[in-house]
């Protein structure tokens, strides 16, 4: 049984290029973001992977990056579901402020538990943890079984909301998964076992 799970960061945003916090705010992506989408799709093409269904989050870059990666691999009309709980961790209080700006406001040590620590969140906003606990229920009562049927799905979110997903796949702890980089536009491809652990994983990197 082909049980395949691809997940995709979304492709450079907006914010990302000026270097702010976005969280649940809603910037487009860039001219590279969209070609990191198309490129997404294409790597996934050359590997004849194709999709009964595809998640997103409720923020559209996103949401745009899994209607390239689509459009790449020839299933543009594919049903996608659309929730909030695939959404981008939630900065609070930082969101919209460039990174450099809030070290010169709160310290660099302070900004750097905000960013890095696993249960410490900023002002307002949710802590890593949080988004933890608000994207593996989904997971388990929405894609997961959709997998363990035997269906193809894409997973095209956000650099915290699929470090949830990634730290139960590759069995990583609450310490080693802040640090953990999701690069925009690669995707991760898994196929799980009958047991729901991974028996093969590949980056499909430039």
């Amino acid at each position: 049984m082909n049980r395949l799970l691809v997940l995709a960061r979304h492709g450079q945003s907006d914010w990302n290029l000026k270097n702010l916090f976005t969280g649940w705010k809603d910037p487009g992506l860039t001219d590279l973001g969209v070609e990191e989408a198309r490129a997404a799709g294409r790597r996934l093409k050359a590997l004849g992977i194709q999709f009964d269904v595809a998640y997103t989050s409720d923020l559209s870059r996103a949401q745009r990056t899994c209607e390239l990666i689509l459009e790449e691999i020839g299933q543009p009309n594919l049903t996608t579901i659309r929730d909030q709980a695939l959404n981008e961790r939630d900065y609070g209080d930082l969101s919209g402020l460039n990174k450099d700006d809030a070290r010169a406001k709160w310290g660099e040590d302070q900004v750097h538990v905000w960013r890095r620590s696993y249960d410490v969140p900023p002002p307002g906003g949710e802590s890593l943890k949080d988004t933890v606990a608000r994207v593996l229920p989904y997971y388990v009562s929405e894609i997961l079984p959709r997998v363990m049927r035997g269906e193809r799905v894409l997973v095209a979110a956000h650099g915290n909301s699929l470090r949830a997903l990634v730290m139960v796949l590759d069995r990583l702890s609450a310490d080693s998964i802040p640090s953990m980089e999701l690069a925009t536009g690669i995707p991760l491809v898994y196929r799980l076992k009958a047991d729901t652990t991974v028996e093969d994983k590949q980056v499909l990197a430039a």
